[in-house]
C-alpha cells in the first residue's frame, strides 16, 4: 500500500467534501479531504490504482488536481 495526496483547488465547503469524497470512493476505497490544506488523501497500491482515472473524476465534478 502507497500513501497518495493530491492538491486540488476549488473545494470551498462540506458539499465539496462530500462530491470528492462520493466521486473518487468507487475508484480508491477509503478517501480523506482535508478542506483546510485542499488536499485529498488515500492509500492503495500503485499498480491497482488508475491516477489518471482519478484526476478525471475530480475534473468532471469541477474541481481541478494541481500538479
Amino acid at each position: 500500500m502507497e500513501a497518495v495526496e493530491l492538491k486540488v483547488s476549488g473545494m470551498r465547503c462540506q458539499h465539496c467534501v462530500e462530491s470528492v469524497t462520493k466521486a473518487l470512493k468507487p475508484l480508491v476505497g477509503e478517501v480523506k479531504v482535508d478542506l483546510k490544506s485542499g488536499k485529498v488523501s488515500f492509500e492503495g497500491d500503485p499498480q491497482k490504482i488508475d491516477l489518471n482515472a482519478v484526476k478525471t473524476a475530480i475534473d468532471e465534478i469541477g474541481f481541478e488536481v494541481v500538479e
